[in-house]
């Protein structure tokens, strides 16, 4: 498992945009980015083309600040 940081924003329908950054495990960016579409589709009810992914980083152990994906890479 690696870890990602994902940095985008999505439709906000209070504001233009509504941007984030979430830190996720997975294998690869596919699998990265699959995560962080059904993640935030399932927490904030939004289609995929709502939102969109700006930058996708793979970090190293000492990076990592999420303790649930910290555990799930083995740092």
């Amino acid at each position: 498992m690696k870890a990602f940081r994902v940095v985008g924003s999505y439709a906000d329908p209070r504001k233009k945009r509504q941007p984030f950054s979430i830190e996720v495990s997975a294998e690869d960016e596919e699998a990265c980015k699959e995560r962080v579409l059904s993640t935030l589709g399932s927490k904030h009810r939004l289609k995929r083309w709502e939102i969109d992914i700006t930058e996708m980083t793979e970090l190293s152990p000492d990076q990592i600040t999420n303790h649930i994906v910290k555990y799930e890479v083995g740092a």
